[in-house]
């Protein structure tokens, strides 16, 4: 038996498996289509055939680490187990309220579907005050009522959710007991459980959603699990969170909601790897797929987490999950001149099927993926679709519409396209206070090296670093993820009268907890950290800033300079008349794994001693340019090359821009330097 570790990531049209042997750093490589057809084995089936196509025997594999996206794709596309809701009397339509905002700014259109409807959300005699003292004691009988009421009306999952149950989660606790007792299934979830903070609406969301989530979670994890074993796999399936971590197959289904984001997360732990190894600690990260663009920022080789996200529209989960932005331009956006003659690009997608008009499978409109064959930069002999036929349906739709030949026409969709993704970069740094010129573009994704280095250029981006596996490198930060734990206190006190012995017990108890569930999952460390830090606010403003701890132990006089600190390298401001207010408290435990020697995601036999081209085509930069283009696998580990070329693999294809220059590192990583100025 050796001890090979598996990173299984399913996404909306692959499964993507890689296998890697610790002790060799031998590499095993699986892409299958994923299975959506619950008849056929749903995403497990995906999963399965990768592991069959890698010819590995399940006995051989010591850890398989499962990145799925099961709850996001329940979530956003509503199909959740039927679930109940029991709120304190008069909180209701919290859910549904929200915070008052609009799905468009302009305008009163828009939809929004609550997680569960309103004839499912039931109320109950009984109310805390944000202190946590009684203030209407909890109505039992009127509880049971209620339970079974939902229980006949066919729900599977219960959320119970009284105001200000952070505070004091009594009732939350007491009436979880009686329900315990009435409910046909074990799927209760108290909100105070998952999100002990202040904001009901949030504590509310995050709660339904993990509720109506539970069921299905567990029953495709519990499926695949079993089939493992059945075919020969001896040990715990691990399951990737949404904060970059993982936790067994038996514990996930109890907080499902953490597996929201489970995809993109997986992606940032594999840059935070990568660039460690190769010696760029601070990375943008640049995730372009069929449908949207996935970017994060990393500082100092560590993920950036956050219990702030709002997966879409009113939906907030605020548990803490890898902090990534999303903007609807991917491969399969589609391109259209609007009733203004503005020409547009996305948010709409052809989708896998019938996807493109490159792929051959009857897609009529023009998409990112069809401008970028139209102009060279894919292989033609790949895809259903040639450039003349291309040409032709660029004329008509978007070239005749604004006076631009196909080449112009298509050239126009990648700039807008570009520009949309920029502004999603500059969220993620510029906004935050962070100067993209201090940090490398790591491109991955199918398409994110084909558009890298024009954004890099765009936003005055130095470098642009491309792993060994763009396509796969979500399956990779499944293997090399760290184990992590995180949690969320909420005190809301202002910080001149706050019991700072208080501040210091509930820091020890979270880290206490965090370390006990990081050992408990049995999985070999070298070594266990934590981080903390505090979530504050001057008295009177709305929003949070996130405040780094140096310790568990914080004086009043630290905290304050910290904030202070925090509040002016973000806003260039400084309020010293200002009461501060301590909302939250916050505690990561990180159990850090053996490091991965990924060195042969390239088979190093495959290389050749210098870099010869394939071939050459021409490519559209500005004009038709003969442009060499290069088989990736056969590239030299001492790499020089000029721009423009072309380099292509099994899972991409990278884009060199003139000008740019590429080499490539032990890893066998390419690392772009574009030229400014």
């Amino acid at each position: 038996m050796t001890n090979l570790i598996a990173g299984a990531d399913v996404g909306g049209t692959f499964t993507d498996l890689v296998i890697l042997n610790p002790a060799t750093g031998e590499v095993r490589l699986a892409k299958t289509p994923t299975t959506l057809d619950q008849k056929a084995g749903g995403q497990a089936a995906g999963v399965l055939a990768a592991l069959d196509q890698s010819q590995t025997p399940l006995d051989q594999i010591a850890l398989i680490v499962h990145g799925t996206t099961t709850t996001t794709n329940a979530v956003l596309e509503r199909k959740l187990a039927k679930t109940g809701l029991i709120t304190t009397r008069g909180f209701r339509d919290v859910l549904e309220l929200g915070r008052r905002t609009r799905p468009n700014p302009y305008g009163m259109t828009g939809q929004f579907t609550p997680v569960i409807p309103r004839d499912l959300r039931l109320e109950v005699a009984e109310r805390m005050d944000a202190k946590g003292r009684i203030l209407t004691p909890l109505d039992e009988e009127e509880l049971r009522q209620n339970v079974t009421k939902l229980a006949e009306m066919g729900c599977e999952s219960l959320v119970i959710h009284f105001l200000h149950a952070y505070a004091n989660p009594a009732h939350e606790r007491r009436a979880a007991e009686i329900a315990a007792d009435l409910w046909p299934s074990r799927y209760i979830t108290c909100g105070h459980a998952l999100l002990s903070e202040s904001r009901e609406f949030e504590r509310g969301v995050t709660a339904a959603v993990n509720a109506a989530v539970q069921p299905l979670l567990e029953r495709y994890i519990q499926s695949l699990a079993t089939t493992l074993h059945a075919k020969g796999y001896k040990h715990d399936l691990l399951v990737m969170n949404g904060n970059g971590g993982m936790v067994p197959a038996a514990q996930v289904s109890a907080e499902a909601v953490k597996t929201v984001m489970s995809g993109p997360a997986s992606g940032v732990m594999a840059a935070v790897a990568t660039g460690r190894r190769a010696g760029m600690p601070n990375l943008i990260t640049y995730d372009m797929g069929g449908t949207s663009t996935d970017v994060a920022l990393i500082k100092n080789a560590r993920a950036p987490v956050s219990n702030e996200i709002e997966v879409e529209y009113a939906m907030p989960i605020h548990v803490p999950m890898v902090d990534v932005r999303t903007v609807g331009a991917g491969g399969g956006s589609i391109a259209q001149v609007d009733a203004g003659g503005m020409l547009r690009v996305g948010p709409q997608s052809a989708g896998s099927f019938p996807g493109p008009i490159c792929y051959g499978n009857g897609g009529t409109e023009p998409t990112i993926s069809d401008a970028n064959l139209l102009l060279g930069r894919l292989p033609a002999s790949r895809f259903g679709a040639h450039q003349d036929q291309l040409s032709a349906i660029f004329e008509t739709k978007i070239g005749a519409r604004l006076g631009l030949s196909p080449e112009a026409a298509a050239e126009a969709v990648i700039r807008i396209a570009n520009t949309h993704m920029a502004g999603a970069i500059r969220m993620v740094s510029l906004s935050l206070g962070a100067d993209p010129r201090d940090y490398a573009l790591f491109a991955f994704g199918g398409a994110g090296p084909l558009h890298a280095t024009a954004l890099a250029a765009e936003l005055g981006i130095p470098r642009v670093l491309v792993p060994a596996r763009p396509g796969m490198t979500n399956a990779l930060g499944c293997v090399v993820a760290d184990l992590r734990h995180d949690s969320v206190r909420t005190l809301n006190q202002p910080l001149d009268t706050a019991d700072i012995a208080q501040i210091h017990a509930i820091l020890a108890e979270q880290i206490d907890t965090g370390t006990a569930r990081i050992k408990a999952a049995g999985i070999a460390l070298t070594d266990i950290q934590t981080e903390l830090s505090a979530d504050m606010q001057f008295i009177g403003q709305t929003h949070l800033l996130r405040v780094p701890l140096a310790s568990a132990t914080p004086t009043r006089a630290d905290l304050q300079q910290r904030f202070e600190a925090a509040y002016h390298a973000r806003f260039r401001v400084n309020l010293p008349t200002i009461r501060a207010n301590l909302v939250n408290l916050n505690v990561s435990v990180i159990g850090q794994r053996p490091e991965m020697d990924l060195s042969r995601l390239i088979d190093p036999a495959g290389r050749h001693s210098t870099a010869t081209p394939q071939s050459s085509r021409k490519v559209w930069f500005n004009g038709w340019v003969d442009t060499p283009v290069y088989w990736r696998d056969h590239l030299p580990l001492d790499l020089q090359l000029n721009g423009p070329a072309i380099i292509e693999q099994m899972d991409t294809t990278t884009l060199v821009h003139p000008g740019c220059t590429v080499t490539s590192d032990p890893d066998g990583n390419l690392i772009i330097t574009v030229p400014h100025g």
